[in-house]
């Protein structure tokens, strides 16, 4: 176990013109999740249902309003405690050494003003190691494929593909445990997609990363990730292993997302399941399941009582009927 979590929650307040708490947003409300050591948790859901603010409260960006974050001994190791919301200044700028980040839009994510070779040795600079960056930085870059010879290009000068492998050779400056991916190919086409993720997945089994891997696009979470998390409206509403998700699942909502999943062969074309309705506010979640106004098998139960996560062959279901 590199990561664990129990009971996280983030809820933000709502205030109006005075400054006066009147509500709050629960963009995460009570996840349970365990990332294994050497391996890629998916994390999916729609837009909204708190994948982000998930990846910033792990990386300590934002501060949990309930539960904790449990470190694993890769990421603890020379650490005054073990629990993430228990960091001081000095160890939690210690831990970010062994994290590293891969964001959404990579041109977004580069200082247009910067060339290469400063882009992808910052994180030394700032963690004080300042020896030796030239050659890091052509070594960074031929980790990720890139041509030595462009330390002095700048980020505008690159294709999308190029800038994703900049950005992915910036997280690796400084030899992290854990790589959070947000997202990290949205942005580009689909035949650069495919590079990416074999890049991704190269560096994994060479360096022995874990990967949290955020993402909409269920088929390339099934093609990247050894188990994954189904999210919605702040909470995991199942966790199984990938094949056995994509093949079996259980809850209401991971069976309408797989259902959207396209798949060439016609013979394992799902019939799909179209939702009804938009998905709630996290400022008012439905009473009882937050899934039932939208469920096609709801029970009057559904809008009273929320299931627990209960675990059993090999999965865990968030559902009444399950």
């Amino acid at each position: 176990m590199i990561l664990r979590t129990h009971g996280l929650a983030k809820h933000f307040p709502i205030r109006d013109f005075l400054g006066r708490v009147e509500g709050q947003v629960r963009a995460l409300d009570g996840v349970t999740l365990t990332l294994p050591e050497g391996k890629t948790l998916g994390i999916v859901g729609e837009s909204g249902c708190g994948k982000t603010t998930l990846a910033r409260t792990l990386l300590g960006l934002e501060a949990p309003t309930a539960g904790s974050v449990e470190l694993g001994p890769a990421l603890a190791d020379g650490l005054a405690r073990d629990r993430l919301e228990e960091l001081r200044l000095g160890d939690l700028r210690r831990l970010r050494r062994r994290i590293g980040v891969v964001f959404q839009d990579p041109l977004g994510a580069l200082n247009p003003r910067m060339l290469v070779k400063d882009l992808v040795t910052e994180p030394l600079v700032i963690h004080g190691q300042t020896r030796g960056l030239r050659d890091r930085a052509r070594e960074l870059l031929e980790l990720v494929g890139l041509n030595p010879d462009h330390l002095y290009r700048f980020p505008h000068q690159f294709s999308g593909g190029q800038r994703q492998r900049i950005v992915i050779a910036r997280a690796l400056a400084l030899e992290p445990q854990l790589l959070v991916l947000d997202e990290p190919t949205s942005a580009l086409d689909v035949s650069v997609q495919a590079q990416i993720l074999n890049l991704l997945q190269q560096l994994q089994r060479r360096l022995g990363l874990s990967f949290l891997f955020i993402s909409h696009d269920l088929a390339v979470v099934k093609h990247m990730c050894d188990r994954v998390a189904v999210m919605y409206l702040g909470r995991v509403v199942e966790e199984a292993d990938a094949a056995q998700l994509f093949a079996n699942p259980r809850h209401p909502y991971s069976q309408a997302l797989v259902s959207a999943t396209p798949e060439l062969d016609p013979a394992r074309r799902q019939a799909r399941i179209v939702l009804e309705g938009d998905v709630p506010s996290p400022a008012a979640p439905p009473s009882g399941c937050h899934f039932h106004p939208r469920c096609p098998i709801a029970v009057d139960n559904c809008a009273v009582e929320y299931p627990e996560l209960r675990e059993g062959d090999g999965c865990a279901v968030a559902c009444h009927l399950v």
